[in-house]
């Protein structure tokens, strides 16, 4: 092949067009995502949790402030709001993955 601009050479010693596999993380005790991930389930889970507690105390009267109840709730939500998104954004990647050619 002819580079008459001589870009192969350029671009190689610049980096680009080598395959270096991922160095992993400089900490072994680090977390990892799957980790990170598991631990913002659960997370979720107790809001959740937290909500509905918040919900049923309303309800028999061992409550009585309804902002307290909203906030829960609404922290509730977002929090599951986030995590669905963040799933919808690995499953993207995953089926882009699945389609990249070897």
């Amino acid at each position: 092949m002819v580079d008459p601009l001589g870009l192969i050479g350029a671009s190689q010693a610049a980096g680009f067009g080598k395959a270096s596999a991922p160095k992993p993380p400089q900490d072994p005790n680090a977390p990892n995502f799957k980790d990170t991930l598991m631990g913002e389930v659960q997370r979720v889970n107790e809001l959740q949790k937290d909500s509905e507690q918040a919900i049923a105390d309303l309800m028999t009267g061992e409550r009585s402030d309804l902002e307290g109840v909203l906030l829960a709730t609404e922290k509730a939500d977002t929090a599951f709001r986030t995590l669905l998104a963040v799933r919808n954004k690995v499953l993207d990647a995953y089926s882009e993955i699945q389609q990249m050619r070897v």
